[in-house]
């Protein structure tokens, strides 16, 4: 990959609520659709911790992406929020109190759907048919893939959640057209698909990937040292399933790397939908704010 690609390649980002998180090199930019129609944006420098020497260490940084992305994605939400319901979108910093509760609440409700529940079912159910770990372990691990897909598919149902999965596929496509180096316009983004490569869901598909083959030689000890486990050893996974998603990043002209990627794009006809126009102008505005924040910041 060369160094114009690998530049353009550093965008990615989120739909929020009503909205559109585009994050580039040295910012983040927010943009959100008001009740009277118009796009509010804002461009807020990536945190500091994110961007030192550690996110040079793999593994290391696969722990420090996935914490940034749970920080600033937090705050992109919250302003978004505001922003579609109508209120004053001064965007105030959510407190350190309060955004400790709220990502310590999503992440143990994680834990507990995708991690622990498929662990006690096994421990329920598939345990009293095998004496086998590999077996028992391998049918947590489809467990956890089963309740992962049927997650996506029921809350895909919500209208709401329709609304974010629009925005989710426009991001995509503004992303997509950047990096193919096309202006930013309607006609252009629709000529990419919905689904990217380096999308979140891959992410995520590539951690239960990942589980799988570690836990399977974990072996099948007592309940409470099986699910401590299982919690420990998030980060672990997560650093591997980082470093996966980069090297595809860096190899997607490679057929097998190619080939790989396959189950992620598929998945993701689970959490993107068509967009409409004016999603699409949301994305756009996000992704422009991005691209001359990152401009200005690097004169």
């Amino acid at each position: 990959m060369n160094r114009e690609v690998q530049a353009k390649s550093i965008y990615g980002g989120q739909a929020v609520i009503e909205g559109v998180m585009i994050r580039g090199r040295h910012v983040y930019t927010v943009a959100a659709r008001h009740p009277d129609g118009v796009i509010k944006t804002i461009v807020r420098d990536v945190p500091n911790w994110s961007t030192n020497r550690f996110r040079q260490i793999p593994f290391i940084r696969g722990i420090l992406v996935l914490s940034e992305s749970l920080v600033v994605g937090m705050r992109a939400l919250s302003y978004s929020a505001q922003v579609s319901v109508g209120e004053e979108d001064d965007d105030e910093p959510i407190p350190a109190w309060t955004m400790a509760l709220t990502l310590s609440f999503s992440l143990g409700l994680g834990i507990a759907l995708f991690f622990v529940l498929p662990l006690l079912l096994t421990h329920g159910f598939i345990d009293k048919f095998t004496e086998s770990s590999v077996l028992s372990n391998t049918g947590e691990g489809v467990l956890r893939l089963a309740i992962f897909f049927a997650y996506l598919g029921l809350i895909g149902f919500m209208p709401s959640i329709r609304r974010v999965f629009g925005y989710h596929a426009a991001e995509h496509m503004a992303v997509h057209a950047h990096e193919a180096s096309l202006n930013l316009n309607s006609t252009n983004l629709r000529l990419f698909p919905a689904a990217h490569p380096r999308c979140g869901t891959a992410f995520l598909l590539t951690v239960m990937i990942v589980s799988i083959i570690i836990f399977v030689f974990l072996g099948t000890p007592d309940l409470p040292l099986r699910i401590a486990s299982r919690i420990v050893l998030i980060p672990v996974i997560a650093g591997i399933a980082y470093e996966v998603i980069r090297f595809n990043a860096r190899h997607s002209s490679n057929v097998l790397v190619r080939m790989g990627t396959i189950p992620s794009l598929a998945l993701q006809s689970l959490t993107t939908r068509k967009p409409d126009e004016g999603q699409i102008e949301v994305a756009i505005a996000a992704m422009n704010a991005a691209i001359d924040g990152d401009n200005a910041r690097s004169t």
